[in-house]
């Protein structure tokens, strides 16, 4: 009798369902940096509104993308993700305001750093006098 085998990345013969697994931190975070490395991909879909505006990219291997600009002075509400997200600033300026049972932090975001956005309590404010643009996985 030969074993009954499934290589990885093929069907279930058996027409089992797979379970899928979510995308590991670094795989987000992989994603994030190779979109901000190739900006003439992303970058002719930016808007400048006097909201912010979210457009959502390709889909790689499961991890779903997304660029969002920020207006000047704009803060978003306090919220908590249901799961990990990453991010990376490409232009402008962004701060973090982190809340937790030992504090409110305010830190600003660096460019081209990739953040980990857990779930914890948190909002972004943009307080320069530009535009601010970020890549999300």
């Amino acid at each position: 009798m030969v074993p009954d085998l499934t290589m990885r990345g093929q069907d279930d013969p058996h027409g089992r369902t797979l379970i899928t697994r979510p995308p590991t931190v670094g795989q987000l975070a992989a994603r994030v940096h190779d979109l901000a490395a190739r900006p003439d991909g992303w970058w002719p879909l930016a808007g400048f509104g006097t909201v912010p505006v979210s457009i959502p990219l390709d889909e790689v291997d499961g991890v779903r993308a997304w660029l969002a600009t920020w207006p000047p002075g704009y803060r978003t509400t306090v919220h908590v993700h249901g799961k990990t997200r990453v991010s990376t600033l490409v232009a402008g300026e962004l701060a973090e305001v982190v809340i937790a049972v030992d504090g409110v932090t305010e830190r600003p975001l660096k460019a081209n750093r990739v953040r980990v956005h857990g779930s914890r309590a948190h909002a972004f404010t943009n307080p320069g006098p530009a535009y601010a643009v970020t890549l999300h996985a």
